[in-house]
């Protein structure tokens, strides 16, 4: 996808690098908050992936509710659940990931990618970062 599309078609924005996490992204990514954690519990953020960017496989760990869900809203990209095939997005696909399932997202190597990530509340809320997800093994399902 174009670049001028893909912006036209992140209607939140880029934002700003995503500094904090740096360490759990192979190439680069951007966040924009769409809520303030001051006023609300909900958080809820746009992320964006520039192509060939993802993340680490993560666990977003919870005694009871928590989890997160993906509203994939510009560009391409990938999904995976750990022992599980790997998933093609695209904007307008939803993704629910229940709490304590390992799992990694992040754009195809020829697109940018942006979903809205809304963290789900619940009881000891808590993300595990794991391993990354290796060239070697992105390069197999590009």
């Amino acid at each position: 996808m174009k670049k001028e599309k893909f912006d036209k078609n992140n209607i939140f924005g880029l934002g700003e690098p995503n500094i904090n996490f740096v360490q759990y992204f192979i190439g680069n990514s951007y966040l924009n908050p769409l809520t303030d954690m001051s006023k609300t519990s909900l958080f809820i953020a746009n992320v964006t992936f520039e192509p060939g960017c993802r993340n680490n496989w993560h666990i977003h760990h919870a005694k009871s509710g928590g989890g997160q869900i993906l509203i994939c809203i510009a560009g391409e990209g990938w999904y995976q659940e750990v022992n599980q095939e790997i998933r093609s997005l695209k904007p307008g696909d939803v993704v629910v990931i229940p709490s304590n399932v390992k799992h990694w997202h992040g754009a195809k190597k020829d697109s940018g990618f942006s979903h809205i990530a809304i963290e789900v509340p619940g009881e000891d809320t808590k993300t595990e970062w794991c391993e990354q997800v290796s060239d070697k093994e992105y390069k197999k399902i590009n």
